[in-house]
């Protein structure tokens, strides 16, 4: 079983990182222990997943690699990203048995949301 997954973001975009994964994404924002604070980043959980955004000085968003998050509102979800400008891109029957999408973060990282078919 996963713990977490750790997600990039570039230093001072805390902000941007809560708008997204709060206010769009619907997460709960978890606090970190005090001696990781201070590095800077954010975690959030929701949906039976943790995810983690840390800083890196050098940062590039993550384009092909990604976390695949389980949505049972996958349609609510595409619309309500669409809505706020992020672009999402639904999947074909590659997976049978899933309904899938793929959009980025507000840093641009690749995330990928899925439900299972009836």
């Amino acid at each position: 079983m996963i713990h977490h997954v750790q997600l990039a973001c570039p230093p001072g975009s805390e902000g941007l990182s809560r708008a997204f994964y709060v206010g769009i994404l619907g997460l709960t924002e978890l606090t970190k222990p005090a001696a990781l604070a201070a590095r800077g980043g954010c975690w959030f959980q929701g949906y039976g997943a943790e995810l983690h955004l840390g800083v890196e000085d050098d940062f590039r968003p993550a384009r092909k690699a990604h976390p695949a998050l389980l949505r049972p509102d996958l349609d609510t979800l595409a619309a309500r990203l669409s809505a706020a400008g992020y672009p999402v891109t639904w999947g074909d029957d590659e997976l049978p048995g899933l309904r899938r999408f793929h959009t980025h973060d507000a840093h641009g990282n690749r995330l990928e949301f899925l439900t299972p078919t009836a």
